[in-house]
């Protein structure tokens, strides 16, 4: 007798509509609110901690101890520190420190209770100590752990369903002011998770709502405590020109570039992180000597901040734009050569997010480009940070929107060189990274199996 699939189907795939318009849904709405204040705010604890622990160590303990200022070898002991203390968490605590970096930026499970202390120590010793990766990560595990933990609190056995919607609710929250905008997170976790079909608008619209509240905490709490909203934002942007032929042109060569620089930064990354595994603990410390020295050497060579190498370069864009006339076309070569290598560095070993510094790199290389002929300051500034950030996320629309929503009204000026930009990355990426290998267990399986005999 013949299944009646379409049956079955509809029967497991409810109405979008019905679900829309119950009872249940409404319930699913107030809790998504609900779970957006207390994330929120502890996703704001969390980064006021960051900013708060960065100078202490970096700029105050140096001082407290006789030096007049930071010494150019300051952040040797410190990383490896940072190297340590994130390797005994990965090492020993459960949940390995939670994201791997190397993997690129994709929605994974809502971690455990039980791991969340581990994904909070490694990602504190990430960013305290000044190794080359981001918040974001962290974030929206905590985040979607902590919404998970709040739903078991409730109910003991909560539906699977609702368990995963409301931790999605409780990373929107997390992020909901980190990006710039709620509405760029939600397009983060809607294109890296793979959100499709009639059921989409379901799933994304408690995610809203609490990134939407979420992004109040911030305000609130940033405007109470003084200590601002830890947004990424830029201040002063110059004038952007209409898009010239020529420029259209140096997009498809920038998208080119950050296709080669980004899967070069993985395929490094990837490799690194196969001897640390080997040995976590020794040879994390190392990876985080090694960021201090391209820290040092970028410094003596140029003589500005190693600061530029040093941290995820979230708060390092707006200067960077703003006193780009202080880099030399030296400057700016060693800056995209020692910040990617300490990128590569740090994805091998430490634990963070992989956004902001694929931004920086960009942001970098495309005011490099910017000093040829042909090409403005702020076409190749939010060229670069699109096709980098194709480059090393491969999320295109997401790509498209970090480089223009940052840079505010003159967006839109840039937006087709910047789409075209990451188009290319984004195909060129695709082209140069190798295809996974195929695997080989069915055709163990039928080789071991015994051979039916003809009749």
């Amino acid at each position: 007798m013949p299944v009646d699939t379409k049956g079955s189907e509809a029967a497991s795939h409810p109405d979008p509509l019905t679900l829309l318009r119950s009872r249940q849904y409404l319930v699913l709405l107030v809790m998504a609110a609900l779970i957006g204040v207390p994330v929120s705010a502890a996703a704001f604890g969390f980064l006021a901690l960051v900013g708060e622990v960065q100078p202490l160590i970096y700029t105050d303990l140096p001082k407290s101890l006789g030096f007049d200022g930071t010494p150019a070898w300051w952040p040797l002991p410190l990383l490896a520190v940072g190297g340590l203390l994130t390797a005994l968490t990965v090492r020993y605590l459960p949940g390995r420190g939670g994201h791997e970096p190397t993997a690129g930026f994709k929605a994974v499970g809502v971690p455990t209770p039980i791991e969340l202390p581990g994904i909070f120590f490694a990602a504190l010793a990430t960013l305290c100590f000044a190794a080359v990766l981001g918040p974001e990560a962290p974030l929206l595990a905590l985040g979607g752990g902590l919404a998970a933990g709040a739903v078991r609190l409730v109910r003991r056995d909560p539906p699977e369903q609702v368990s995963a919607v409301l931790g999605a609710a409780g990373s929107f929250a997390a992020v909901s002011s980190l990006l710039g905008s709620p509405l760029l997170g939600a397009f983060l976790l809607m294109e890296a998770s793979g959100l499709g079909g009639p059921m989409m608008a379901l799933v994304l619209v408690p995610g809203l709502l609490a990134a939407g509240i979420g992004a109040l905490i911030f305000v609130g709490l940033g405007s109470w405590t003084g200590l601002g909203t830890y947004s990424l934002a830029l201040h002063d942007v110059p004038e952007a020109a209409t898009p010239t032929a020529a420029e259209f042109g140096w997009a498809l060569v920038i998208g080119v570039s950050a296709a080669f620089v980004g899967v070069g930064i993985r395929w490094v990354a990837v490799r690194l992180r196969a001897h640390v595994e080997r040995r976590r603990v020794p040879a994390t410390v190392v990876m985080g000597l090694v960021v201090a020295g391209l820290a040092i050497g970028y410094a003596e060579g140029t003589g500005n901040a190693a600061t530029d190498v040093l941290y995820s370069g979230q708060t390092a864009l707006d200067p960077l734009l703003t006193h780009n006339a202080a880099f030399s076309v030296g400057a700016l070569l060693l800056l995209v050569l020692c910040k990617s290598l300490a990128y590569c560095a740090s994805l091998s070993s430490f634990r963070g997010g992989p956004i902001f510094p694929a931004m920086f790199v960009g942001a970098a290389g495309g005011i490099l480009f910017s000093h040829l002929p042909g090409l403005t300051l702020v076409a190749g500034f939010a060229m670069g940070i699109g096709a980098m950030s194709a480059a090393m996320l491969r999320l295109p629309l997401v790509s498209v929107l970090l480089a223009t929503l940052l840079i505010g009204s003159q967006g839109l000026t840039v937006m087709p060189l910047v789409i075209v930009a990451v188009v290319v990355s984004y195909v060129m990426t695709a082209r140069l990274t190798p295809l996974p290998a195929p695997e080989q267990e069915p055709e163990q399986e039928q080789e071991s199996s015994p051979r039916r005999q003809p009749s």
